[in-house]
């Protein structure tokens, strides 16, 4: 296993120094069933491809444009592109962004705010032409709103960046002629003006970006033929509704609310002939996104009321379908004294569900459990097709720093509960296999209890033991 570890923080004679980071990798030796999942045959790389110069090959999105031209085997049955997408610097914290219209309306008393909405949309283009979407899920990177909600727990999907499938078959046809072609991938904002709003291309410093394509090839030799990809994609249905911005009584302002909504529907169909017959693939997304954000204390203090709620499938040529819902809710106070003196502190709730039925490109959790030779106390083995991943965390943090700098406080509270599930065709659709819990105060874990399927409850860490 090679690991590539890239620092993207800026490094200064403060800190420079050595980097010690221990990695710990947990292994389940079991035989495991491809019959229904297959792993690729070739997988092709979109990105910068600078690791030959010993550096990143993602792109660092607007500075550099994220496009790649690549030419791809004639021999193509079915084809899926992976996208990570990882918002840093301004847009770290994307989903508190104000809008275009507000990044000025505290600039009196905080500066200018990072703005473009707080709504964030990466587009994945094939040959100028939009295939498919990702509406990123909102990491909170270690550190983030207060740093003690994150020791000694990190925050969700902070050392697991996961990336987003969309399913290009329908474009088979067109990438299987022979010629090149280009990949491009964007990420998008709103702009608005007054009621109005559109999308904007134009977004903060800086995204981090980079694709690679799954292929599924037939014998050496043969041509996978067919029709250009119908496209049916709406632009993004925005509301913008109950925008109020409240001054004091000399006319500074004082706060700043509004709601946002955006939803959207995209579906491509192909049809592809290739060696396993004539396939009529149709990728199909449905998305939704809601924010209630308010901005007090001349721009202090910020909330988020925040949930993207999407369905992703394809259907036609095998079956594949992600469901999966993002909440998160923020209330953020801070604080800077006269002499400089800083404070936050905040109240956090974020969660993850994702549920996947059918075949993608990584593998979902389940593929130990669909062991043959694998005994299991809830009954037969194997059979599951469907996998659920349930995770929140919440709890409250404060953080206090004098002027100097030169010291610090923290407190926090988080607990973290995880939830990972099988359901069968035909069966039980929500079959426990593995759950874990974990709660932390002031940067030690207090109780750590853990389930599974095969297993009797442990105790890792109990709270009354402390």
């Amino acid at each position: 296993m090679i690991t590539l570890l890239l620092l993207l923080h800026a490094l200064l004679c403060l800190y420079t120094g050595p980097f010690n980071c221990t990695l710990t990798a947990t292994f389940f030796k079991s035989d495991v069933v491809t019959g229904l999942a297959p792993p690729a045959d070739l997988i092709v790389p979109i990105s910068s491809r600078n690791a030959s110069s010993n550096t990143g090959s993602a792109w660092q999105v607007p500075e550099r444009e994220a496009v790649s031209t690549v030419k791809f085997p004639r021999n193509a049955n079915r084809a899926v592109f992976s996208v990570s997408a990882n918002g840093q610097g301004t847009e770290e914290f994307w989903w508190s962004n104000v809008l275009q219209s507000d990044a000025a309306a505290f600039n009196a008393t905080v500066g200018m705010a990072p703005a473009g909405s707080p709504w964030r949309e990466v587009q994945v283009l094939i040959d100028d032409k939009l295939a498919g979407v990702q509406w990123p899920f909102p990491v909170i990177f270690t550190g983030g709103v207060v740093p003690s909600f994150h020791r000694p727990v990190v925050g969700l999907d902070a050392f697991d960046l996961r990336e987003h499938e969309i399913d290009i078959s329908p474009w088979l046809p067109v990438l299987s002629d022979g010629n090149e072609h280009t990949f491009k991938i964007k990420v998008v904002g709103l702009a608005d003006q007054g009621d109005k709003t559109s999308v904007n291309t134009t977004v903060g410093n800086f995204w981090v970006i980079s694709g690679k394509v799954f292929l599924w090839l037939d014998e050496e030799g043969s041509v996978t033929t067919g029709r250009p990809p119908t496209v049916d994609i709406s632009e993004p249905d925005v509301k913008l509704t109950g925008r109020m911005l409240k001054q004091n009584s000399t006319g500074a302002n004082e706060s700043l609310a509004f709601n946002l909504e955006v939803t959207r529907s995209i579906s491509v169909k192909g049809e592809v002939v290739s060696k396993k017959g004539t396939m009529n693939p149709v990728w199909s997304q449905k998305l939704s996104y809601s924010n209630q954000a308010t901005i007090s204390e001349f721009g202090r203090n910020g909330f988020n009321n925040f949930i993207i709620t999407g369905t992703d499938e394809l259907s036609g040529q095998g079956s594949y379908k992600s469901t999966y819902s993002f909440p998160l809710i923020v209330d953020q106070i801070s604080n800077m004294t006269a002499a400089g003196d800083l404070s936050l502190s905040a109240t956090l709730f974020q969660e993850l569900k994702l549920e996947v039925e059918g075949v993608g490109v990584y593998p979902t959790g389940l593929e130990v459990y669909n062991n043959p030779n694998r005994t299991e106390r809830q009954g037969k083995p194997g059979d599951y097709r469907i996998a659920k991943l349930s995770t929140f965390r919440n709890g409250t943090a404060k953080f206090n720093m004098p002027a100097d700098m030169k010291s610090s406080s923290a407190s926090g509270t988080i607990r973290q509960v995880l939830r990972f599930s099988g359901g069968r065709e035909g069966g039980a659709r929500d079959v426990e296999l593995y759950s874990r819990q974990v709660r932390a105060t002031n940067n030690t874990v207090l109780s750590d209890e853990e389930k599974s399927a095969d297993s009797q409850p442990r105790v890792l860490l109990s709270e009354e033991v402390n």
